[in-house]
Order: structure tokens, then C-alpha cells, then sequence
């Protein structure tokens, strides 16, 4: 790996204590910080929980999560040459990684009886 950044990402799910783990990345301008999630479950570790539905920024507001504590959409945000933090929405129900309750309650499937 020549350029490379470094993302710092919250792991766990509801009720277990908050870990970071530090992921190396390839970098080149211009990539987004969903395109380096991909990376990591793609060669480092598939077990990362991420949501997302496209890559063509088309805001479908699956892959929001707080970068450097800002709330950015995943597949817009730019990956930038430096670590940079990796959390899931702080004002969303968690449920694994980086993946957040995002429906309203109203609009969430339901098992039926």
C-alpha cells in the first residue's frame, strides 16, 4: 500500500462495552468512506455491520453514520488521507457497529402473528 488512511471504528452492539478498532485502507482522492467499509468486510473483516443500499449517492439514507462527530451519509462522505472516527448515529437505537434503528417505528416491519 503506497497512500493509505486510517479509519478508527466503534464496534459492539446494545448492551456491551464500546471497542475501537484501527483499520489501514488503500487511499486515493476522491474515494468515499463507504467505499473503505467495503474494503475492510471485503479484506479485513467481513464481520463488520454496515447498511447500505447503493453506491451511486443517491442519498437513500442507508449508511449515515457520525464521522469526526458529524452525521454524514457514508457514500458522500470523502475519505480523507488521515485516521479518521467511525461511529453509528448517536441519536438512533444501536444495533451492531455501525448500524442504527433508522426507520420511524411506524414505518419498521412487523412479524405477523
Amino acid at each position: 500500500m503506497s497512500a493509505v488512511a486510517i479509519l478508527k471504528i466503534r464496534r459492539g452492539g446494545p448492551g456491551e462495552p464500546p471497542r475501537h478498532e484501527v483499520h489501514e485502507v488503500p487511499f486515493e482522492p476522491g474515494q468515499s468512506v463507504l467505499d473503505a467499509l467495503r474494503w475492510i468486510r471485503a479484506h479485513r473483516d467481513p464481520g463488520l455491520a454496515i447498511r447500505y443500499s447503493c453506491t451511486s449517492a443517491n442519498t437513500c439514507k442507508e449508511c449515515m453514520v457520525s464521522v469526526d462527530g458529524k452525521t454524514v451519509y457514508a457514500c458522500t462522505a470523502r475519505l480523507e488521507g488521515r485516521e479518521m472516527l467511525v461511529e453509528p448515529l448517536p441519536n438512533k437505537a444501536l444495533i451492531r457497529d455501525l448500524v442504527t434503528e433508522i426507520a420511524p417505528p411506524d414505518e419498521r416491519l412487523r412479524a405477523q402473528p
